[in-house]
């Protein structure tokens, strides 16, 4: 839904300053009581698992308690949603004053590469890792992140450039320092997470070379 909100509204903003489309504003207020429930699912799921894992008739653990292991086991995604409904609303609802509807179009493109990793989590619980199916979303994922997460940050001060007039070494410094502080923070995270994709690709295709090899030794 976000990603086909972002190409709803990049595609019709044709000036990506001053150009306005309804989606820009109606969205991230839509979008906010998602997150809010997708961090509370998280903890609900993480306390699920400490109450069964290896012992089905044991107490849950206390809220605090277990609230602790949470942002413990989960930093970076629990900061990554406060900041979204904390800063980033507020900035795309508030602060913007109806400019650059593009851009925050395009940054609702990054959601293209979520699909994929539920996906992969899926087929991970149905112990599915070693499939084709598998090996075909990892090369997705790791495409669509590449794409919509990494590179998207360098296409925005690409276009920004453009509509100026201005090379792209020269975009972060017509820029206020507060815009290049917000994209250096939003893409740092998406850079270390997309480390962890290109590490677990690397793995699937250490393991299915391996077994390859001992097939084929099998086979001989």
């Amino acid at each position: 839904m976000a990603s086909t909100a972002g190409i709803i509204i990049a595609s019709s903003c044709q000036h990506v300053i001053d150009d306005q489309h309804w989606l820009a504003s109606a969205y991230p207020a839509f979008a906010v009581p998602y997150f809010l429930y997708d961090v509370y699912a998280m903890f609900l799921c993480h306390r699920h698992r400490a109450c069964v894992k290896g012992h089905e008739a044991a107490p849950p653990p206390r809220m605090r308690a277990a609230a602790a292991a949470f942002l413990r086991r989960e930093p970076l995604l629990v900061l990554h949603h406060v900041t979204m409904v904390l800063v980033c609303f507020p900035v795309a609802c508030l602060w913007r004053q109806g400019k650059g509807d593009f851009f925050l179009g395009c940054l609702l493109l990054a959601e293209l590469s979520t699909p994929c990793v539920c996906l992969s989590k899926v087929l991970i619980l149905l112990g599915r890792q070693h499939t084709a199916l598998h090996r075909l979303n990892g090369l997705t994922l790791l495409i669509t992140f590449l794409l919509c997460r990494v590179l998207l940050f360098p296409y925005l001060y690409y276009t920004y450039g453009r509509h100026r007039g201005l090379p792209l070494l020269r975009v972060p410094a017509a820029l206020p320092p507060a815009t290049n502080m917000a994209a250096a923070a939003l893409l740092a995270p998406q850079l270390y997470w997309f480390g962890l994709i290109c590490r677990g690709a690397w793995r699937m295709m250490g393991a299915r070379t391996h077994t390859g090899h001992g097939g084929g030794s099998t086979r001989a």
